[in-house]
C-alpha cells in the first residue's frame, strides 16, 4: 500500500507522540486527584487541536517540497477530514463514558486518571487495527465492501436506537467481573487495587476502567474503517486517528456538564456512519471527492448541533 510516510516520519511520530503522553501524564497529573474544570478542559482542548493543525501544516509544507503543491494538498486535506471524521466520532465515547461514570457515581476528581487510562489503552488498539486494516486492504481489496456495509449497518442502527439508555446490569463484562472478582464496596482513592486481611480486592474503578477500555474497542472497530474510507494512506490514518484520540480526555471534561445540549448529535454521527458506509460501497463506481465529503460530514454536523440547541432553548 502506498504511503507518504518514510521511516523516519514514523519515528519521528510516534517520538512526538510519547513526548504529548509524558507532558498529559506529569504536567497534568502534578496536582494528584482533582476535579477538571471547564477552563482547564478548554485550554487543553484548544492545545491538543493546535497540535494536531501544526502538523498537518508541517506535513503540507514538507509535502509540498518534496512531492509537489497537488499531493500537499490531497494528503493535507485528507489528514483534515480524517480527524474531523475521528473527532466527532469521539462524541460518541464521550456520551458512553458519561453513562458509565453516572452509573457507578465515580467522584469528578477519580475521572481524570481513569480517562488517562483509557486514552492510553485506545491509542494501543488503534495502532494495531490500522495497521490490521491496512494490511486486510493491500491483500483483499474487498474488503472495503464489507467495511461499507458494516458501516452502513452500524449507522441505521445508531440512528433508531440512538434515543435509548443502555442496561449496564445486562454487560456481560461487568456480569463476568462481578461474578470472578472480589470487589470492594467502595472507592479508595484513584487506586484500582486494595489489600484487606491480605486478600486483593478490586476497587469499583477498575470495573469503570475495563468498561472504558472496552468501549474503546467497540468504538475503534467503527471508526477505523471510517477513515479508510477518506485515504488507504497508512500514515495519514494513524496520524489523524492518533490526534483525535490524544484530545479526548479534554474534550471529555469540555462537554461533561453540557452534553445534554447536544442529545441530536448521536443523529448526526448515525448519519455520518452512513454516509461513509455509502462512499465505501460505491467507491469502485463514484469516488467521492475528498472535499465534497469533508462538507457533507461537516455540514451533518453543524445542522445536528444547531437543531439540538434550538430544541434545548425550546424545551427551556
Amino acid at each position: 500500500m502506498e504511503t507518504i510516510g518514510s521511516w523516519w516520519m514514523w519515528m519521528g511520530f510516534i517520538a512526538l507522540v510519547l513526548v504529548m503522553l509524558a507532558v498529559d501524564m506529569f504536567l497534568l497529573g502534578r496536582k494528584g486527584d482533582h476535579k477538571v474544570s471547564f477552563k482547564e478542559a478548554l485550554s487543553w482542548s484548544i492545545v491538543w487541536m493546535s497540535l494536531a493543525m501544526i502538523f498537518n501544516a508541517g506535513l503540507w509544507w514538507y509535502l509540498d517540497g518534496q512531492m509537489g503543491r497537488e499531493i500537499a494538498d490531497a494528503k493535507a486535506l485528507e489528514f483534515f477530514t480524517g480527524y474531523l471524521i475521528e473527532k466527532s466520532l469521539a462524541v460518541d465515547n464521550i456520551f458512553v463514558f458519561l453513562m458509565i461514570f453516572g452509573y457507578f457515581a465515580v467522584p469528578p476528581e477519580y475521572q481524570r486518571r481513569v480517562l488517562l487510562y483509557g486514552v492510553l489503552g485506545a491509542l494501543v488498539m488503534r495502532a494495531i487495527m490500522i495497521l490490521l486494516g491496512a494490511w486486510l486492504i493491500t491483500k483483499f481489496h474487498w474488503i472495503l465492501y464489507f467495511f461499507g456495509i458494516f458501516l452502513l449497518l452500524t449507522g441505521i442502527k445508531m440512528f433508531f436506537f440512538a434515543g435509548k439508555e443502555t442496561d449496564l446490569e445486562k454487560n456481560p463484562v461487568l456480569r463476568w467481573m462481578r461474578g470472578h472478582m472480589k470487589i470492594t464496596d467502595e472507592y479508595h482513592g484513584e487506586k484500582f487495587f486494595v489489600i484487606k486481611n491480605g486478600i486483593r480486592y478490586a476497587t469499583p474503578l477498575f470495573l469503570v476502567l475495563v468498561l472504558i477500555e472496552f468501549t474503546d474497542l467497540i468504538f475503534a472497530v467503527d471508526s477505523i474503517p471510517a477513515i479508510f474510507a477518506i485515504t488507504e494512506d497508512p500514515f495519514i490514518v494513524f496520524t489523524s486517528n492518533i490526534f483525535a484520540i490524544l484530545g479526548l480526555r479534554a474534550m471529555y471534561f469540555l462537554l461533561a456538564d453540557v452534553a445534554d445540549r447536544f442529545h441530536l448529535l448521536k443523529y448526526g454521527l448515525a448519519l455520518v456512519l452512513m454516509f461513509i458506509g455509502a462512499k465505501m460501497l460505491i467507491v469502485d463506481f463514484y469516488k467521492i471527492p475528498v472535499l465534497l465529503a469533508l462538507g457533507v460530514v461537516a455540514g451533518i454536523l453543524a445542522t445536528s448541533v444547531i437543531l439540538s440547541i434550538a430544541a434545548t432553548r425550546k424545551a427551556g
